[in-house]
């Protein structure tokens, strides 16, 4: 038995929200917060995607601890580009399995099927709007059928959804929430539509609050999100200066297609013949836009990645610069509001700790996986 209940904890992952963001929309309840309990602006992981962060964050390790290292992987098994929505592939204990330990009930809610895929699986209630049930869930009968991915409805729903749980199931000792980046996709931090939807998203932010007085929120993100005006298809970039490859992944790629066609600031290239690294990696320096070109060793070294799960070079885009598969041409031009993430330029997120009685001081909280890295171990 423990002597003292723990605290009631929210996790609030805001996907897609960096720095900029914050410091452009009317923010008044996380503004509060940032005066009244700890508040930093800290670099989130590498590659710069939702899989990788997410994870981490609901681990408290890095990518070499943790194991995901893109939304996408290349499975040895297999030799095919396969999604990562298998939760085996969590190679440590995530909040959840750790609050069960503890005997802490936990839900998870998040926007994304592939968050409620990989990390529910030791929650005790968990919800997406795409995930089976959902339309005859008890949150449906109580704000409507789930609205589509592609809005930013979905967020309002999820966190509705969220809210009412906290008032009515107050045994979920620990409550996780994930947004979704589609207005980040969508609309820059100026944009009307995006201070909107911020604005929107602070005010249920304040409604956990007044909800749940109680409860410490720990809130960051996974990333930022930028313009990105050209892409490379380094398959077809290697082939055509005859230094063919196997095949290049982007990290970013995923099922939400409409947010960033699958395209991201950085890749993993796998190569035919470890030999020809030399030649591929003068190629891919030679492209406009590549900022960097890391041998496997370099990447897990400065990036803390799992070995086993990225290729054998690791690409870097500049701040406007995505690498993807292309139909038919080398590389495109993007369209002026085209927006996207991946790179070290989507590194700098918010990060806040709220309310919390055991938290530890303010400098331990370096990183953006490190806002819940310390609770229940």
């Amino acid at each position: 038995m423990h002597a003292q209940t723990p605290q009631r904890t929210i996790v609030i992952m805001i996907d897609g929200f960096g720095e900029d963001y914050y410091r452009a929309s009317d923010m008044p309840n996380l503004n509060k917060m940032e005066k009244e309990g700890i508040f930093k602006v800290v670099p989130s992981i590498m590659p710069a995607v939702t899989n990788v962060n997410n994870v981490a964050i609901a681990t408290g390790e890095l990518p070499n601890k943790h194991g995901i290292t893109g939304n996408v992987w290349m499975n040895p098994a297999t030799g095919q580009e396969e999604f990562i929505e298998d939760p085996d592939m969590i190679t440590v204990p995530t909040i959840f399995d750790r609050a069960k330990k503890l005997g802490i009930k936990s839900a998870l809610f998040s926007v994304k099927k592939k968050t409620i895929d990989i990390m529910s699986i030791s929650t005790d209630a968990s919800l997406c709007p795409e995930c089976d049930g959902a339309e005859e869930s008890v949150w449906a009968k109580q704000f409507g059928a789930p609205p589509a991915v592609y809005t930013k409805d979905v967020s309002y729903w999820i966190m509705e959804s969220a809210i009412y749980t906290l008032k009515n199931n107050p045994e979920y000792g620990l409550v996780y929430i994930h947004t979704t980046d589609y207005p980040m996709h969508t609309w820059a931090p100026e944009e009307k539509d995006s201070k909107e939807f911020l604005h929107k998203l602070d005010e249920y932010i304040g409604k956990i609050r007044a909800t749940a007085p109680d409860a410490a929120i720990l809130i960051t993100a996974d990333h930022g999100l930028n313009h990105k005006d050209l892409c490379w298809d380094l398959e077809k970039a290697c082939a055509k200066r005859k230094t063919p490859i196997r095949i290049s992944i982007s990290p970013e790629k995923d099922r939400y297609f409409k947010h960033h066609r699958g395209m991201g600031g950085s890749a993993y290239v796998y190569l035919k013949d470890i030999k020809d690294l030399e030649k591929v990696k003068k190629t891919l320096l030679s492209l406009n836009g590549v900022e960097a070109v890391l041998t496997k060793a370099e990447a897990i070294e400065k990036y803390s990645l799992m070995p086993e799960r990225v290729g054998d070079l690791m690409v870097l885009g500049n701040k406007t610069t995505v690498f993807g598969q292309l139909s038919e041409a080398e590389n495109e031009t993007l369209a002026p509001n085209y927006r996207s993430h991946g790179s070290l330029y989507e590194c700098i997120v918010p990060l806040f700790v709220f309310n919390a009685r055991q938290a530890p001081k303010p400098e331990y909280f370096d990183r953006n996986y490190k806002v819940a890295a310390w609770l229940y171990r």
